[in-house]
């Protein structure tokens, strides 16, 4: 990519279209990743200075042509309204920190089975059961966000589907 542009230095489209430059030139003019998206130039430019916000559809549109499918996760964890409260953001790792975080957050899923089985054999949590209630939900919140992060890493790297 020619110049950088200094105003967008931390904006996190204007940096995942320039590493998505690195492997295809077409990324490296506004102009030409404009094209490719199918937006407006200046409609991009104004994105990557965060002086508007991109529409969803924007995102997804940039995501699959720079091969950055963080940046739908990054998109909703960080700006849409619904998602800031309801989905993490998830960081992709190499594939083997990846398999390791998700092979540690199952290793206790015995004993979170029979905790959740205890917890719920009379149909009512309890008060005295709402630590461990809460530590359930914690766990299973980190084994859904490892799974994200590998299947984040899958699309990026070996193109599931």
């Amino acid at each position: 990519m020619g110049k950088k542009a200094t105003k967008a230095a931390d904006n996190m489209y204007y940096l995942a279209r320039s590493e998505a430059a690195e492997g295809n030139a077409d990324f490296a003019s506004r102009e030409k990743t404009a094209e490719i998206i199918g937006i407006d130039r200046t409609r991009l430019a104004r994105i990557e200075l965060d002086a508007i916000s991109p529409y969803p559809e924007e995102v997804k549109a940039m995501s699959e042509a720079y091969n950055m499918p963080e940046l739908c996760n990054s998109y909703c964890a960080r700006e849409c309204p619904i998602g800031r409260n309801n989905v993490p953001e998830v960081t992709i790792d190499d594939f083997d920190r990846l398999a390791l975080k998700v092979l540690g957050s199952l290793k206790d899923i015995d004993s979170l089975r029979a905790s959740l089985i205890a917890i719920s054999e009379d149909g009512v949590i309890e008060e005295k059961e709402r630590p461990a209630f809460q530590e359930i939900l914690d766990s299973l919140e980190k084994i859904s966000t490892n799974a994200k992060a590998l299947r984040l890493w899958a699309l990026k790297n070996i193109r599931l589907k």
